[in-house]
């Protein structure tokens, strides 16, 4: 095997953000730049000579490209073997599982996630650790350190592979081995949910769905577990093929992204569980017949209800959720007497919790809920517990959501995103903040007295990591929440979301408008960011 050393130059913007390093195509296009930060992942995963290494992605463009990439620079730094997906596709959480199943060092997931694809579209590349999960911020920090002093990297002289076809590419003491990317995924779920309960219900007419994969990774998944293992009527699975620009759509699964099943739901015709998922199948949307859930409401649901579920039926060790999440799960946790977690955004935060078996369930507000099944969080599986919960419970969806906040009590909750807005004024809008928030403290504001006003910050309660900065919390007397963050998803400018939350025990409120029910809130949001003025916007990009 003939490996080369070729000269480059460092590119000064490779630091990864929560989900790995994601830009637009044309920048990932630029000379040695894809080279670069492969070479630069490959040095600090440790030991991986003869090892196992996991790749795929979301199948957007650019994906077949830089998997050809990847296993001719895995064969130049002694990679034992590469498992690749068949058409250089895997799942997000299949990623995780594949990881985890065959014991593989670690696996690079190629996805921008819910971002758009095509030629003019977004890319992305993360790597993942021996536990299936994302790198931790010591291996990002350490990866970002080397991408701006990297002088050359090794690449082997391969030709490219063919990855249509399963099977074995051997050269030498390296090998490729092309995989069903959906097998060994479908097989785990098989292992979690009661297969059996759900293709009865199906067959009966008691359950039906609508699963949206919006031309992204999950529709291969979605098609062989829900119609031809479950038995879900055919065309239950719409828009399954993956396409590089994701047929032009924005792959993020909510009301405003998809309308088509966003119209089916709230319409006399609409089937009993309405969902969808993103680019890389790691997000989840829930909606039942005139009934949107949460993903706040959805991670304290099935909480509540995981005793009903054969993986989960020993019992949830504790919950976690992210910092902006709502606080619908920490009142589940109470009532079970189990333990939940606050951490930052970003799931490599729970992976920790995971491996040492603090937690069995955890989820972001931002459309994420998963499990200790892998460790990543796992669009289609949120969608198959709720099927088995369906199946179990015989209700509808919205009677499930309804009895849930008789017991608890309704979060109202709302996301307000502020998208591409220049990073200096976003910047400087959170530094304001900071600034005002000592003198918060005590004062009277939307019906209640500020109690807390901080920068949140978080230390893991496993290995004693800090990560400072996460987000600006203003916590109510009457537990209300605004928080302020800018995310780290974006690929332009700065995303501003402002996330609102206000608990209703009174169960004659619960059919409040969320907007309505925030609107105090929210004017004070606003009142105190300025993000109006400062942004130019008159008003949010989505509200969620």
């Amino acid at each position: 095997m003939n490996i080369q050393t070729v000269t480059t130059t460092a590119y000064n913007d490779q630091k990864p953000g929560t989900s790995g390093l994601r830009k637009r195509v044309p920048v990932f296009q630029q000379p040695h730049y894809l080279e670069n930060f492969v070479q630069c992942i490959l040095e600090q995963a440790g030991d991986i000579q003869g090892k196992t290494i996991v790749a795929g992605g979301d199948g957007r463009y650019h994906n077949r490209q830089a998997i050809q990439t990847i296993v001719k620079m895995a064969a130049a730094h002694g990679v034992g073997r590469l498992l690749v997906g068949r058409d250089g596709l895997l799942s997000t959480p299949a990623a995780s599982c594949v990881i985890r199943k065959y014991g593989a060092a670690g696996g690079f997931v190629l996805s921008a996630s819910h971002n758009p694809g095509g030629p003019d579209g977004d890319f992305g590349i993360k790597y993942n650790v021996s536990n299936g999960g994302p790198a931790p911020e010591s291996f990002t920090n350490a990866v970002f350190a080397a991408s701006k002093a990297i002088a050359s990297y090794r690449i082997a002289d391969l030709p490219d592979i063919d990855l249509s076809r399963e099977g074995d590419h051997d050269f030498g003491g390296f090998r490729v081995t092309v995989i069903d990317p959906v097998a060994d995924y479908a097989e785990l779920m098989g292992k979690l949910f009661d297969f059996d309960r759900i293709r009865a219900a199906f067959a009966s007419g008691a359950l039906t769905v609508r699963f949206d994969a919006m031309h992204a990774i999950t529709g291969p998944y979605a098609l062989q577990i829900i119609e031809k293992t479950l038995g879900a009527t055919a065309g239950s699975v719409i828009n399954a093929v993956p396409l590089e620009d994701f047929g032009g759509g924005h792959p993020d699964p909510n009301l405003t992204h998809a309308p088509e099943l966003a119209a089916l739901m709230y319409s006399d015709a609409a089937p009993v569980l309405g969902a969808a998922s993103d680019g890389d199948g790691d997000r989840n949307m829930i909606v039942g017949k005139n009934c949107f859930v949460t993903p706040s409401d959805s991670l304290a649901i099935l909480a509540a209800n995981a005793h009903l579920i054969p993986g989960y039926a020993k019992g949830v060790a504790g919950i976690a959720r992210s910092m902006p999440t709502s606080q619908a799960a920490d009142r589940v946790a109470k009532a079970l007497g189990i333990p939940c977690f606050e951490t930052p955004t970003g799931w490599k935060f729970f992976g920790n919790l995971l491996d040492a078996g603090r937690i069995t369930l955890c989820g972001e507000e931002s459309f994420g809920t998963g499990s200790n099944h892998v460790r990543e969080k796992d669009g289609l599986w949120a969608v198959l517990f709720w099927l088995d919960l369906l199946a179990a419970r015989k209700q509808p969806v919205a009677d499930i959501v309804k009895e849930h906040w008789q017991r608890y009590g309704r979060d109202f909750y709302s996301r307000h995103d502020y998208e591409e807005i220049d990073s200096a004024i976003a910047n400087q809008l959170m530094d304001d903040l900071r600034a005002k928030l000592p003198g918060l403290v005590g004062q009277s504001m939307a019906g209640s007295k500020v109690a807390q006003a901080d920068d949140f910050a978080y230390t893991d309660p496993v290995d004693g990591s800090t990560s400072a900065g996460q987000g600006i919390r203003i916590i109510f007397e009457n537990g209300s929440r605004v928080v302020f963050r800018l995310s780290g998803t974006g690929t332009a400018g700065a995303t501003l979301r402002i996330y609102l939350e206000r608990h209703e025990p009174d169960a004659a409120r619960h059919g409040e408008d969320t907007q309505k029910a925030l609107a105090d809130l929210i004017q004070l949001a606003e009142a105190l960011s300025e993000v109006k003025q400062r942004s130019g916007r008159e008003a949010p990009c989505v509200i969620t």
